[in-house]
This record gives C-alpha cells, structure tokens and sequence, in this order.
C-alpha cells in the first residue's frame, strides 16, 4: 500500500544501561514544529534532575526540516548520531529525546556514539515504523446482526491494513467509524453492501493524513 511517507507508529520508550549511565529513550509522531516543542518540554520537566536530555526531530514530507543538539555531550556525540539514525531510516514526523542519568564512567567519543545511536535504534523498534497516507473516513449504522457479519468477515489482507476502525457505538444500531485508504475505498463500499444486502450506506467524512503500521523493519 503507497504511503506518503514513512514515520513511527506510536509513543514509545525504551531504557539501556551501558557502563552504569541510563539512556532512556523517548520517541513520539509529531506533525508541527509546535508539537515537537512540546514534547521536548514535557521530557526536560520530566526528567528535569537527568545529566543530559539529548533531543532530536525530522519535519516533512520530504524531511526538510531536520535538527539535533549535544545538550552538553562532547560536540558530535549525541545528537547528530540519533540524526544520522531517522535519517538512514527515511523517517520523518517525529521527535526523539536521549535522556542520560550518568554513572560515573566515561565512554570516550566512540562509545557516546554508539550508545546514543543504540538508544534511538531500540527505540524507534519499540515504537514500530509507520507509513503514512491519505485515508478517506466513513461512518455507518449497522443492524447488529449485519455488525456481527462484518466484524467476522475474513477481509482480504491488503483491504484489512488499509481500514481503520474507530470504537463503535451501541444503541439501536451499532455506529461505526472506518477510515479507509483511498486505494480500497470502493472495495469496502462494496464489501459493505454484499454484507448488508444493500442496507447500508457508508457516509462519507473528511479525509486525513493517518498513519499505519508497515511490515519492515528498517
């Protein structure tokens, strides 16, 4: 399935102990410059007694905006290795902080190095990597006999990863939310009716950029 670009998929954190100091990772989707301030701001409260909170970010489609810092690690250590890892992963849209509670042994430049490029490697694995595309959201109201039918329905796998299902809502009907990519729009339209006999017309919503879980591993 074609995507816009390639991202992470959710919040994530992960934790390695190397010579005593901790690097806790922090890796999260973020959209605007405004988002990514944020995010940093929230770490550096959080972690505010750490030795050093190591942040990192990639903006846009095409990865324009990209930036880095050291935060007081020996100049080139920390931040441009965390960089240099999003970059030869092509992902973009997201921020990332390294914090470090130092242990009392130095590592040398090559050993900040490798630990800080480590940490972000683990972490964008815990987070999973993401493609991002257009989806198209749809609304429908289900009998709960026709529910029953399509939440049982053995979707083709190339249609299945390509929706998206908000929680429904139970009343007399079931209330369904579904954002589809735009390349199976019409296949779910048409699943929809054979299951419903016709009696279901989905109600088309807003089209969005979302993001959705890719089988790679790089």
């Amino acid at each position: 399935m074609e995507y816009i670009y390639k991202t992470v998929l959710k919040k994530a954190r992960t934790e390695l102990t190397i010579e005593k100091s901790r690097f806790i990772t922090t890796i999260k989707p973020c959209e605007t410059r405004e988002e990514v301030d944020a995010f940093f701001a929230e770490i550096r409260s959080e972690f505010k007694d750490a030795t050093h909170n190591v942040p990192a970010f990639v903006l846009g489609n095409k990865m324009e905006l990209k930036w880095a810092s050291d935060d007081g690690e020996p100049q080139g250590t920390s931040g441009p290795p965390i960089l240099k890892v999003l970059e030869s992963k092509g992902l973009t849209n997201l921020a990332l902080v390294v914090t470090r509670y130092f242990g009392g042994v130095k590592l040398g430049t090559g050993g900040l190095v490798r630990a800080y490029s480590k940490s972000a490697e683990q972490a964008i694995l815990e987070s999973g990597i993401a493609g991002a595309a257009l989806f198209r959201s749809q609304r429908m109201a289900l009998d709960y006999s026709d529910y029953n039918r399509f939440v049982s329905y053995k979707f083709p796998e190339d249609i299945r990863n390509g929706m998206i299902l908000g929680e429904p809502a139970f009343t007399d009907k079931v209330e369904l939310d579904i954002s589809c990519h735009e390349s199976i729009l019409d296949d779910v339209k048409r699943i929809v009716s054979d299951i419903t006999n016709g009696g279901t017309i989905l109600d088309e919503g807003e089209e969005k950029v979302m993001r959705f879980a890719l089988t790679i591993t790089t």
